[in-house]
């Protein structure tokens, strides 16, 4: 095995070597102001991933894990950070302790910094980890209270493809009294894209329990924004989304 720091500089050689400016504008109409990234599209990064896990296919799990961590710490672009999060991608359903959700943690609160990362993190490298762990879906409650928008935007994302998921033989269905109760407490958050990640688990949540969905919006009706209650009610049938736009 190499030094980190050559594996690193071969990833970030081969970013560089395919950006292009027209993708970096294209990318930068997505994001606020100080979006930093380079020109790389998800097709682009995994290639990259492909070639690299085949050209340096005797890196172990944990040799992955701590070339994550090196990557994190020296990323500046947002497809490095894409990057870094997608090399664990083969092995966190087989491999790592309980306590890497500790670490995804950590990532959220230090590395990503916009909803481009928290969602790539959230519905792949986690999605992955937590179907081999069903015992650790609900372990994420405490994201809700994050100083860090991005925590608390993933505390909700991290649950949208867990409403119901099948796995395996059996079906597992997220209890959605923890739903309600994430969403009651970022329902006035400030940021727009915590706002946003609590009306997408409502949408999801509505897709199974729409009863249950539109009682809670009727009763915290006061409390929505439009922006949030339009995203909640997406999947709803027309005449139920005009009654229950008619509501605000």
């Amino acid at each position: 095995m190499r030094d980190m720091s050559f594996y690193i500089h071969h990833l970030k050689t081969e970013l560089r070597q395919v950006s292009t400016l027209e993708k970096a504008e294209s990318s930068r109409r997505y994001f606020p102001e100080g979006f930093e990234c380079l020109g790389v599209n998800a097709a682009d990064i995994k290639q990259i991933l492909k070639r690299f896990q085949t050209e340096y296919a005797d890196l172990n799990a944990e040799q992955t894990l701590e070339l994550t961590e090196a990557f994190l710490k020296e990323a500046k672009y947002n497809e490095e950070f894409l990057l870094a999060f997608a090399l664990i991608n083969k092995f966190v359903k087989r491999h790592y302790e309980d306590t890497l959700l500790a670490r995804f943690e950590y990532w959220l609160e230090h590395y990503a910094d916009n909803w481009s990362l928290v969602d790539d993190l959230c519905l792949k490298s986690i999605f992955n980890f937590l179907m081999a762990r069903p015992h650790l879906i609900e372990s994420m409650q405490h994201w809700a209270l994050s100083k860090n928008p991005w925590c608390r935007r993933a505390s909700c994302v991290v649950w949208v493809k867990f409403i119901k998921r099948k796995m395996g033989k059996q079906t597992y269905f997220l209890n959605t009294a923890l739903v309600f109760k994430q969403c009651n407490l970022l329902l006035e958050d400030k940021n727009e894209f915590v706002q946003k990640g609590v009306g997408w688990l409502l949408k999801v949540t509505a897709i199974e329990h729409q009863a249950e969905v539109i009682r809670f919006i009727k009763e915290n009706i006061n409390r929505f924004t439009r922006p949030t209650l339009r995203y909640a009610i997406e999947k709803m049938d027309g005449e139920t989304r005009k009654v229950m736009l008619q509501l605000s």
